[in-house]
This record gives structure tokens, sequence and C-alpha cells, in this order.
């Protein structure tokens, strides 16, 4: 069976012992040759299973491991039927940003009564219990200030609904309630309160997407290695091979600059495998991460690379200790095709050489120390890979990366404002647009920085759906609506309604990646109600979001040229 006691360098012409236990740096860096990866040591070790810790000395294992009640599976399949599977963990916190706010409040409300998991960001921890509860999950920061935004406040976090907002309030002051806020700018004459736009819809916008990005997850998923933006992120491979058994199988890991899918960098895992002296299996493994990877908000793992026709496999460790189980999944190939191959994280079957391992804990993507690839003659449990076959190979991969399982729904979901395209748009009327619109400047261009900061969202490469209500009212839900895009519709719109829109949203693949406005059918000069004992029903806002096209936001207006009015 495969056993993995001592180790080889990955070089075409170098044999010694690598550091598989040290920690490993991942970065990206431009290539001008092929490289070998050398981490080096001088002598084979004392004993034939080990592990080297920091200080590069020896440390004896010990050999007599034994796991009881093996999981049977069978060879060939991609999906191995393990029966009753244990559930991996996941909190999937919703995250609710500007929470004390009129609409922020809502959301969290309907998040509770639906029995979700919500944390809530808020400067003031005093206002934010009174108004939310003394047992809200909360945390103290603000989106503003980037140093009060630490990383193990967003532990859990999958998804982000953003109502935080520039305060805008009357001149001559408002009651402590903010009655006059609630009824809209129409009302009063306004000024912006606290910080700026700028700070709050730009700045605090970024701060916001930096410090989510991590727990929330990105459309492409997260490169591993390989090829992005002009680089290629590295891993430090070395190769694991059958001389532990006595055999003479070999392998190396090379880059090679022009070996890519379109002319670029790619590993190449290569070798020859034979079963001479009861071998038969080589393999490249990574040295441990020196910063475990948390990729918790994904859903597998995707290799893309030229396919040989084989079958191998992938094993993810999530202990730092040498001998020890590696989750698997084994994926076949087609000869000669640049293919991708996704490995869902359900997949993984805990193997100890070669036997899988009924009692190991459930794979926990939170925390993964190495990755290791693998061609050989043995699949599990006694099992044997039909696709074998003595002699030279190689599978040229040139990226490993995570991804988001389809449909893919929003991650983040961000309340800003219809009319953030109209302040310099060519040929608008200003004066039969709404008061935000014509008072831009006069409120610090609060609606030029909310157009940047939606920018940022769709820039991040997070999931994203924009919401742009109209004038918003203390009204009820349940109006009818009217959803537009481009940027042209007033109207007003009920807090509770947009609350309900944003957390809908994030449940929906028609909303992904979408930039809408939205208004009730009600004019402002008609008040809306409804009977409290016959409340109208919850609208399913699929039928709305169906209908959203992508790429639509307004901005597309501003570079036409001017028309006479």
């Amino acid at each position: 069976m495969e056993c993995f006691n001592s180790t080889k360098l990955s070089s075409p012409c170098t044999s010694s012992i690598l550091n598989l236990q040290g920690s490993s740096s991942l970065v990206c860096n431009k290539f001008s040759k092929n490289s070998v990866h050398p981490w080096l040591l001088s002598s084979p070790p004392p004993k034939p299973i080990f592990q080297l810790d920091d200080r590069l000395q020896y440390r004896q294992k010990s050999a007599h491991r034994t796991y009881r009640g093996p999981i049977l599976a069978e060879a060939g399949k991609q999906g191995w039927d393990l029966g009753p599977k244990k559930s991996m963990e996941s909190s999937g916190i919703v995250l609710v940003v500007g929470a004390t706010g009129g609409v922020g409040r809502r959301v969290v409300d309907v998040l509770q009564k639906k029995g979700l998991p919500v944390r809530v960001l808020a400067r003031n921890e005093e206002k934010a219990r009174k108004m939310l509860g003394p047992d809200i999950d909360l945390i103290i920061g603000d989106i503003t200030k980037e140093s009060t935004l630490l990383p193990e406040y967003f532990k859990g976090v999958r998804k982000v609904i953003n109502a935080a907002s520039v305060i805008v309030g009357p001149k001559e002051g408002d009651t402590p309630e903010r009655e006059k806020y609630s009824q809209g700018i129409k009302f009063f004459e306004p000024e912006i309160k606290g910080d700026s736009p700028e700070m709050v819809e730009f700045v605090g916008m970024r701060n916001l997407i930096n410090a989510v990005k991590g727990s929330v997850g990105l459309r492409n998923g997260k490169l591993l290695f390989g090829c992005e933006d002009n680089g290629f992120r590295d891993l430090a491979w070395g190769a694991l091979d059958d001389v532990v058994m006595g055999g003479v199988s070999e392998s190396t890991f090379i880059i090679d600059t022009t070996g890519g899918e379109k002319g670029g960098p790619a590993g190449l895992f290569k070798g020859v495998v034979s079963t001479t002296n009861n071998g038969g299996f080589t393999s490249i493994r990574t040295k441990n991460f020196s910063v475990p990877e948390d990729l918790s908000s994904y859903d597998g793992l995707e290799l893309r690379l030229k396919g040989d026709g084989r079958r191998y496999k992938l094993i993810v460790r999530t202990s730092r200790d040498w001998d020890t189980v590696g989750y698997t999944a084994s994926f076949d190939t087609t000869e000669g095709q640049w293919q991708s191959i996704r490995l869902p994280f359900s997949s993984f079957v805990p193997v100890f050489r070669a036997r899988t391992v009924s009692d190991a804990p459930p794979f926990d993507p939170r925390s993964i120390v190495s990755l290791q690839l693998m061609f050989s003659k043995f699949e599990y449990d006694g099992k044997l890979n039909p696709t074998f076959v003595e002699g030279p190979f190689q599978l040229p991969v040139s990226s490993i990366r995570t991804f988001i399982k389809d449909p893919v729904t929003p991650r983040f979901v961000h309340v800003s404002s219809a009319g953030v395209t109209r302040p310099d748009r060519p040929g608008l009327d200003l004066s039969k647009q709404p008061p935000a619109v014509r008072l831009n400047k006069e409120l610090d261009f609060i609606l030029t920085f909310k157009l940047k900061g939606e920018d940022l969202i769709r820039e991040s490469g997070i999931p994203y759906a924009i919401v742009r209500p109209c004038a918003l009212t203390e009204e009820p839900a349940g109006a009818d609506l009217i959803f537009d895009q481009g940027d042209n519709i007033t109207g007003k719109i009920s807090r509770e309604e947009i609350a309900r829109i944003c957390i809908a949203a994030l449940e929906s693949p028609y909303a992904l990646d979408k930039t809408f406005e939205v208004k009730s059918v009600i004019p402002f000069s008609e008040p809306f109600t409804v009977d409290l004992e016959n409340p109208p029903q919850e609208k399913d806002y699929d039928i709305y979001f169906k209908d959203l096209k992508d790429g639509i936001t307004g901005k597309e207006l501003l570079e036409q040229s001017p028309v006479p009015v």
C-alpha cells in the first residue's frame, strides 16, 4: 500500500530529504525559466517514519497507528458511497451593517423571525443593545476606521447586508426619534451629520469589503496555486514516491514557464512509475502552509489541468502531523485536453495509507495545511486504479483554486440609492429630480460617493446585489412594486419592504451581480396602510429578480453626449 515514510527532492538529478513540517509561504512570482523547488537537507532520516520540527531536528513518530472500521468504496467512482456522513460545521452567519438605521434594524428583525443566525456591526453598543435586544450577537466597529474591523469579528460570516449610510438630517435639528428624517428630505432643508459621504460611502465601503472578503468568498474562487493578474502564485512542492517500500518510481515537479493553456506558466507533475519491488505510486506534496487556509466560504477545489487519460488523487490535510489522515478525492482526466476538475469538499474521503478511515473527524475546510497530488496503482481498501499503467507520465496543472457551487447567490447585498448616476448625467433636467440629486454638491457629493462605493463592490469579486431604493418611508410593506434598471425612476418605497428585498436577494441566483432600482406603485400623495388583521402575503421577489439584466447600472448614460433640454 501507499506509505509515506520518507521523501526525496523534486529534482531530476538530486535526491535528498524534504522538510514538510516547517512553514511555507505562498507568494506570487514571475518566472524567467523552469524552476525546481529546492528544499534540501543533507542526510536521510534515522528512522523510516519521521517529521521535522522548526529547528530542523528529527523527531521520531510512532509507526503503530491503527484505525478500525474502514469505509468501503468502489473504485472508479468520483463520488464514494460512504453511507451516512457527518455534517460539516458551518455557521452561515448573516452580518448586518448599519443595523441601527431604519432599514438595518428591520433586516435584523426579519432575519431573527426566520430563525437565521445574525451578527450586527455597530459603533455604539448601548444604542444597539437597547434597539436590538441585549442578546444580539454584536461586534463594535466603525467602517470608516479600518483598525476597528478586526479579522476575528468576521469568523463564520457567510453573507452581508450593508445598510450603512451617511447621516442626513435637518439643518434646524430633529426629534430624538428622527421623525423629520423619517419623512424624507423632501420635507426639510438637509445637511450632512457626522462623517462625510466620502468617508462612509467610499472609504467605509472599501474597508468593509476588505474585512469580509475572506469570510464571504469570491465569485471566481480563491487562488491557491497558479496564474492570476499577470503573476504566478507558487507553492513549495516536493516528491513523495514509493521508495519507502523499496520501489523505484520517481517523480518531480517543475514550473514550465510556457507550459500553460495559453502559453503561460504551469506546474508540471511528471515522472516514471514502476511496480518493481512492490512499488507503484508517485506523488508531490506541499510544505505545510505557514498559516492554515480557511476555505470554509467555498464548496470545493477546482484544478485546471491537461489530462492524460489517467486517474489521479488530490489529498488535503488538516493536520500538521507528518503521518496522518489525508482527505482524498480521485478524479479522471481526458487525454490531451485542458479541463477543469471540480472536487466538492463533501466528496473528500478520509484515508490513511490507502485505507478509508471510519472514525476520522469530518473534513474541516477551515484549517487546510497542505495539498498532495498522486498517481498510484492503488485506489482505496484493496481496489486498484483501472487507468494505471507503468512508465512515464506527466500532468500539467495551471491552477488550483476554490469554487462556489452553482447556483451562486449574492453574498453581499448593499442598500444604495436611486439617483446615484444622475447628478452628472448629460441633458438631465435637475429641477424635475428628487432633492438628493439637485443637492448632490451641497450634500458633499453624497450620490457621487454612493456610486463610487457601488463600483467598489462590483469590482471586488464578491457575489453581490445592489438595491437602489427610491425615497424611503415608514409605511408598511405590501404595496405592489416596480423594479427597474438604468437609474431613471422616482417614487417612494417602504423601509420594511427594502429589508425583505435584501434578505430575499441573498437566496436568489436571479439577483446575482445585479443592480436595480425599486419603488412602490403608490404615489407620494397617497399614504399606504394595511389591515393588520389581514395583512398582504409576503411577496415572491424572484418574480421581480428574474427580469433583471446583467451590466445595467445607469453609468452607461454618463458617456452619452449632452441632449438639449
